[in-house]
């Protein structure tokens, strides 16, 4: 961070007060264009590029790389098995920031909150235009938690 002399001089005639200078203007720009670059990761639990219903039992994970509130990359894989609390932490290895599905169970959800990452249920529709939903700050979640693991094919919202 730069110093500039006039500050020091201002301090050392105990006049810091009448300091007139834009010494911080130059570290807000760089604050500023570090949160514009910011990038986040999107998780969409989808099967033939749709939301799912239940997060756990979902096909893959569609992973959406962003910036500037735009998709720039996205991946498709596969899930890996659902045992419980395995997933939060798998997607949260992959650097997932949110996660988007029909519905969650309450300790997918819980393990997800404990590690920061937002978990939006409720959607449905494509996985890409859910996402891009998300970053318009057009999609929030309906607080469906799934209670009912034995019905695979039915999410007990």
């Amino acid at each position: 961070m730069p110093i500039d002399p006039k500050i020091s001089e201002s301090c050392d005639q105990g006049r810091i007060e009448f300091y007139d200078g834009a010494w911080l203007d130059e570290v807000n720009q760089t604050l500023e264009e570090m949160e514009e670059k910011e990038m986040m990761k999107i998780a969409v639990a989808s099967e033939n590029g749709m939301v799912t219903e239940h997060f756990g039992h979902c096909e893959s994970f569609t992973i959406f790389d962003t910036e500037k509130n735009q998709i720039i990359k996205s991946e498709t894989i596969a899930n890996p098995g659902h045992k419980p609390g395995f997933l939060p932490n798998f997607l949260n290895d992959k650097g997932v920031n949110v996660i988007i599905s029909g519905g969650m169970g309450s300790g997918a959800i819980d393990i997800f909150n404990e590690k920061g990452i937002e978990v939006i249920v409720g959607a449905r529709g494509d996985a890409k235009a859910v996402a891009e939903l998300y970053l318009q700050g057009s999609l929030k979640s309906t607080g469906s938690v799934c209670h009912e693991h034995q019905y695979h094919d039915e999410c007990g919202n």
